[in-house]
């Protein structure tokens, strides 16, 4: 198949993001329903043409000399630029860094109002005609959409590289499962692993509680309706229990029992109604906020002046989120803690994927061994960058470490706490809708925790802004 082919593919594979328009939530990509039926009609009535030429697996005789990565962020720039061996970064130009005598080119488009998705989109459509030195060789994907690109020809298969399962032996095995195929295929890797944590302020845990002990904190946060009563107890001092209800959601939404679709149907699991409950009474009662994610607002709480007991997240959170390189800020200061919360939950994570089309894939499978395999630098990540790291050996042993701790959450060494959460984390309810509905979820409930409409009323803005984005289902 050619490029027509392979687009009609992506755009099926792709349905649930692509059918959305450009004005929509953050994670949407942009394409024309229409025009993606016309393209799979005439497709259907076409001869099927030949693939184009697969990549050799790794060793290949002609490798490319220019490596373009495609991402959203620095993050896996500054992972590559400060660990992966012999790398050099080009002092004149930010985009760009040697590997011997390949050229990187980092092609870094922000998240917002989906621009990365959307160009990645786009560029993989072009990828089976584009100059070779133009081509997408590595792009990076999250867990909220990785199904979406993975169950595609786009993404090469890791064992194509020559990667094999001995060579992943250590690593969590739902990292795996996250980029894994619907004919069971590996697509991707990562070096991240991403259990969440509560992270708390020591100093409003000392005023409030008398103590910022994690284990006498975690009496006060071990289930919902206990998180709740401490809620009115924090608001007596002064703090808010989170900056927002956007900050508890992913816990409950990793905590369902069934999938937003089934059966073609729009489902709303019972954990997600419960986080309906809970924030409209912590709202109503002026104990926490509706401010968006990432906001100037929702951010004030980094600082102690915001007067924000708690945030939810994964290792990532506390070093890339909460200015901790601020001067003035909490977490600059040693000032946050860890504790469970009232339940496990995984945010997020960087997972690497080979295109399809690539001329480098020697060096592709280097990078990811390096970066996702190799024990002694996944322990510098932890040790540089806060990172817990997709490496079982590696975990456990700093876990056990009495020489390792987090500068940011004042010495405590919290690598055991992720570690037990890790193992218990359940992808068995993830769908290629998850990004859609729980953006859609969020935007209508705000109105119903505003008083801008009642509950039913804000179910009805859902179920219609879901079935905008996916025709296909109903409720």
């Amino acid at each position: 198949m050619k490029k027509k082919l392979l687009s009609a593919m992506l755009i099926t594979a792709m349905t649930a993001s692509l059918l959305a328009g450009c004005g929509g939530a953050k994670d949407e990509t942009s394409a024309d329903p229409g025009t993606a039926a016309q393209e799979q009609q005439q497709d259907a009535a076409a001869p099927e043409e030949e693939a184009p030429a697969q990549v050799e697996a790794a060793g290949a005789a002609d490798e490319g000399k220019v490596l373009n990565i495609y991402c959203w962020n620095d993050e896996f720039k500054r992972r590559i630029q400060d660990h992966y061996p012999g790398y050099t970064a080009d002092a004149s130009d930010a985009t760009k860094g040697t590997i011997g005598d390949v050229t990187v080119v980092w092609n870094i488009t922000p998240n917002d109002d989906n621009a990365y998705q959307n160009n990645l989109d786009e560029t993989l459509l072009k990828q089976a005609d584009a100059a070779v030195d133009d081509k997408i060789d590595i792009f990076l994907v999250e867990a909220d959409y990785a199904l979406k690109y993975v169950d595609t020809e786009f993404t090469m298969p890791v064992a194509d590289l020559g990667i094999t399962d001995a060579d992943l032996a250590n690593q969590y095995q739902y990292t795996k499962d996250i980029v894994t195929d619907s004919n069971g295929v590996l697509k991707g890797v990562s070096w991240q692993g991403c259990p969440g944590a509560m992270f708390y302020s020591r100093e409003a845990a000392k005023e409030v509680f008398g103590t910022d002990d994690p284990a006498e904190v975690q009496k006060y946060v071990a289930d919902w309706d206990t998180f709740t009563e401490t809620a009115a107890t924090l608001k007596d001092a002064g703090y808010s229990i989170i900056s927002s209800v956007n900050d508890s959601y992913r816990v409950y939404s990793n905590n369902v029992t069934s999938k937003w679709v089934e059966d073609g149907k729009i489902n709303i699991d019972d954990n997600i109604m419960k986080w309906v409950e809970d924030s409209k009474a912590l709202v109503d009662a002026g104990e926490t906020s509706t401010y968006e994610l990432w906001s100037d607002d929702w951010s004030k709480g980094f600082y102690p002046e915001g007067k924000v007991f708690s945030y939810f997240g994964p290792a990532w959170f506390i070093n890339f989120s909460m200015a901790a390189d601020a001067e003035g800020s909490i977490g600059n200061a040693g000032g946050w803690a860890a504790t469970e919360g009232p339940q496990g939950f995984f945010w997020g994570g960087t997972w690497i994927c080979a295109a399809t089309g690539t001329d480098n894939a020697s060096l592709i499978k280097d990078i990811m061994l390096q970066m996702t395999c190799n024990e002694e630098i996944m322990k510098e990540i932890v040790v540089a960058d806060d990172d817990f790291v997709n490496n079982k050996p590696a975990m456990e042993g700093m876990a056990a470490d009495p020489g390792y701790s987090s500068k940011i959450l004042g010495g405590q060494n919290p690598l055991g706490m992720y570690c037990a959460g890790v193992e218990g984390l359940d992808l068995s309810n993830l769908s290629i809708y998850d990004q859609g509905c729980n953006e859609e979820f969020q935007n209508a409930m705000k109105n119903y925790f505003d008083g801008n409409t009642d509950l039913d009323g804000a179910l009805d803005l859902f179920y219609k802004a879901v079935v905008e984005k996916y025709p296909d289902l109903t409720y």
